[in-house]
């Protein structure tokens, strides 16, 4: 199983970037789907996730800003960033929770991570 992320980049602020993540392998099913990110000198923090009927939760920070959606068909999440602000700036990790067969618990896998950079 492998989830490939993509859509990072350099950006002004008041910007916007849009990232992609597909999880790709032997899957049976794609359960929760997420961002995180980490800035430098700093832990790994929640951004966005999304179940797969498509409920939402959102950092406080970026509520109103960014946008988490998925695709369950080609087992792929989305971020919609706009107005991103220098604080934004981290490298974006895509989570998702996924069975490789029937009966078998969920367990994490994740992407390697997108950079992410807002200039000011």
């Amino acid at each position: 199983v492998q989830l490939q992320a993509s859509g990072g980049g350099l950006v002004q602020a008041g910007g916007s970037l849009r990232l992609s993540c597909a999880a790709s392998g032997s899957i049976f099913r794609v359960d929760g789907m997420g961002w995180y990110r980490q800035a430098p000198g700093k832990q790994r923090e929640l951004v966005a996730t999304i179940t797969r009927g498509g409920n939402t939760n959102y950092e406080d920070s970026v509520k109103g800003r960014f946008t988490i959606s998925r695709e369950n068909a080609k087992n792929t999440v989305f971020l919609q960033m706009i107005s991103l602000k220098p604080e934004d700036t981290a490298v974006y990790y895509c989570g998702a929770d996924l069975s490789t067969s029937p009966g078998h618990v969920p367990i994490r896998y994740w992407g390697q991570g997108t950079q992410v950079t807002v200039s000011s």
